[in-house]
């Protein structure tokens, strides 16, 4: 069995990533203001602390993922 055809696979999946992903930039960039919100000045960034910005941002790119293989 040889990988080079899953390295072809996972290849093509990479280069569409932008294209995919294009659609999320709202929630992107709300994950991203959380962050720098949450880590302005000196304050620490804490784990979980824009964690619904962070699942809105993963369930986006599931969903990009998920229809452009059907």
């Amino acid at each position: 069995m040889s990988g080079q055809g899953v390295w072809l696979r996972t290849r093509a999946r990479l280069r569409r990533f932008p294209e995919l992903l294009a659609g999320c930039g709202e929630q992107a960039a709300a994950y991203g203001r959380c962050v720098a919100a949450a880590s302005a000045g000196s304050a620490e960034l804490r784990r979980d602390a824009c964690a619904e910005e962070f699942r809105a941002l993963k369930d986006c790119f599931a969903r990009a993922a998920k229809t452009a293989v059907k």
